[in-house]
């Protein structure tokens, strides 16, 4: 079993946090999404993951590599990264990593977590992991019938079904989707600019193959700051029901509580506080006369005087005032 994973976008939505940072690496309750997302993975399939290939954008930082190779290895697996030079759509991005596109494949776009069920049918070609949304234009949808895809519509501007495509899916055969992708690219058809993955399945479902849909019970997306923050708290929501504790042992606590689910990092100080419940905070972090509740703060980070909610503060930033929600980027100073 192969992981692919395409994390080349910019996260233009979840800035100031982004300029610094890639998305995938920002870290979530003590991990970076991506890790998470790849744990989670390895957790429930069926199969020993071998390898994980990372596709990467060209203005990563240059130690994105070594993060990487650390995570797979913690997972037991091979590391392969990619670099995908221009942004064509996602088929174009999974075919960066077409080296590692044979055999078992999951493929998972570095945009979300998710709770899923990952029973995979030996009998079908694939599965797609859906979820019923509000609003379908803004995503890859499915069509069904007697438990069969039948369709895949990108982006529809009229409602064909309320199916999303969540962005992580299955193939028996790996070689199959690099094969349909190349035949995408080598004919140059696109969808509004881009080389879509469901063009690609919907070509790979008219030659026969059939896939099936996936159960999604929890879909946590991390597309802006006010999303993040919330999913932030489900993370630690369902650590603290499996009975982790997040909290570390150095943390110094001076007229303080710690109201869980919290993920409290290595040589915090905390003073005069009140933190949580749902908040992470870094590492090497200081925090004096505040209270704070449902927010993610990164490490090497001073607040004092604040009443925070909803609130994503970054890296060595430093924060002393009374607004409540903020988003503020690595290294900035509010005082």
């Amino acid at each position: 079993m192969k992981i692919i994973v395409p994390m080349a976008g910019i996260g233009s939505r979840l800035r100031p946090h982004t300029l610094t940072i890639p998305k995938p690496l920002t870290i979530l309750a003590g991990k970076p999404i991506v890790h998470r997302l790849v744990e989670d993975i390895v957790k429930v399939v069926d199969q020993k993951v071998e390898e994980i290939a990372f596709v990467i954008g060209p203005t990563f930082p240059k130690d994105t590599e070594e993060k990487l190779k650390a995570i797979a290895k913690s997972l037991g697996a091979k590391c392969n990264v990619t670099v995908q030079e221009e942004a064509l759509g996602t088929a174009h991005a999974i075919q960066c990593a077409k080296d590692s596109l044979n055999g078992p494949c999951v493929v998972a776009f570095a945009d979300t977590l998710f709770k899923a069920d990952f029973t995979l049918d030996a009998n079908t070609d694939g599965a797609i992991w859906v979820k019923k949304v509000d609003d379908p234009s803004a995503y890859g949808v499915i069509k069904l019938k007697d438990g069969i895809i039948t369709d895949f519509v990108e982006k529809p501007q009229k409602y064909v079904s309320d199916l999303a495509i969540i962005g992580i899916y299955y193939f028996n055969k790996g070689e199959d989707l690099r094969d349909e992708i190349q035949y995408l690219l080598d004919n140059n058809i696109t969808e509004k600019g881009e080389f879509q993955l469901t063009n690609a399945l919907e070509n790979m479902k008219q030659k026969g193959l059939k896939f099936v849909p996936g159960t999604v019970s929890e879909w946590m997306d991390c597309g802006n700051k006010d999303i993040t923050v919330e999913t932030n708290g489900r993370v630690l929501q369902f650590a603290k029901q499996d009975g982790q504790d997040l909290v570390s042992k150095t943390v110094k606590l001076e007229n303080s509580q710690i109201i869980e689910p919290c993920y409290i990092g290595e040589n915090v100080v905390l003073k005069n506080t009140t933190i949580g419940p749902n908040v992470s905070l870094g590492d090497d972090s200081l925090v004096v006369n505040s209270t704070i509740h449902d927010s993610l703060i990164q490490t090497n980070t001073t607040i004092k005087n604040a009443n925070l909610k909803n609130a994503m503060i970054g890296n060595h930033a430093y924060f002393d005032g009374n607004f409540k929600s903020v988003s503020i980027g690595d290294y900035s100073v509010l005082d």
